[in-house]
């Protein structure tokens, strides 16, 4: 299909401090109360492709979170920025490198961004920094297909493709829609979807960051919610969480009707976007 142009936008955000309230405790899915580590902020450690269950964090993104202090602005820099997006930071000691957006999540409104470690280890809460965003409108291969919160350029990362009137892609796994929690609802460009999941659950061992799932009966096109012979693709942009309701969280790439996909399960074959593969986009 013919692809319009689409519009860059250079929007301003700052390196998110993550916050804790006058009780730093959360409540798991036991009911047993825990010290939330890694929700938001600058995470040390965490890479794309580790795995979902191996921090024992809260909602532990591989990189650093970006968030704006003026509510508007915020739900601008999250609304527009997509994966594969250029970060630049403006002040700090890291003045001058260059990150690419992952994801974003709720919950705080944050868009995620992976840095390399040398850089990570940089930067400092309020450090400044602009991303050129853009993504949001583009069409997909495919016109059965929304797309949302990805940069065309990504599209040969992950091998999606159009074949035969069909988006064909490759995911680790897929769920059903009874396992989504939180994100339900809301408005998917701006949102991750968490899915409920334990790392005993039949399947799920092997799910790491950057990896790219299927739901079954989700219609994200907009808020999402449930629609029998909906499907859904999208990528594990955060790890896993204690609460209940909570756990790896995904972002929407694609949404549409199951039989305008064509899936391949690839399972621990999988590659999904690992970090060398993602930065490479910003010095393009």
């Amino acid at each position: 299909m013919t692809q319009p142009s689409i519009v860059s936008v250079n929007v301003l955000g700052f390196i998110d401090q993550g916050e804790v309230g006058n009780d730093p405790y959360r409540i798991d899915h036991d009911g047993h109360p825990y010290v939330a580590v890694g929700d938001g902020g600058i995470v040390l450690g965490l890479r794309l492709g580790d795995s979902v269950w191996q921090p024992s964090g809260d909602h532990a993104a591989p990189g650093a979170c970006v968030v704006h202090p003026n509510d508007d602005a915020r739900y601008a820099v999250v609304g527009q920025a997509c994966v594969g997006n250029t970060v630049t930071v403006r002040t700090g000691a890291a003045t001058g490198a260059t990150g690419v957006v992952l994801g974003k999540r709720g919950g705080g409104e944050r868009v995620i961004v992976v840095f390399a470690p040398e850089v990570l280890a940089r930067l400092r809460p309020s450090d400044q920094v602009a991303i050129r965003t853009r993504g949001q409108g583009s069409a997909a291969p495919v016109a059965a297909v929304t797309q949302m919160n990805i940069d065309p350029a990504v599209l040969p990362l992950l091998n999606a493709r159009a074949v035969s009137n069909q988006l064909a892609v490759g995911v680790r796994s897929i769920f059903a829609s009874k396992e989504v929690g939180n994100g339900i609802g809301r408005p998917m460009a701006m949102w991750d979807v968490d899915l409920q999941l334990n790392a005993s659950d039949p399947g799920v061992a092997t799910l790491r960051l950057g990896d790219v799932v299927a739901i079954t009966d989700l219609d994200a096109r907009y808020n999402a919610g449930y629609r029998r012979g909906a499907l859904s693709v999208g990528l594990v942009v955060h790890a896993s969480s204690p609460q209940p309701g909570h756990g790896p969280g995904v972002m929407i790439l694609w949404s549409g009707p199951a039989d305008a996909f064509n899936l391949t399960v690839e399972g621990d074959a999988h590659q999904g976007l690992r970090e060398d593969r993602l930065l490479a986009v910003a010095e393009k």
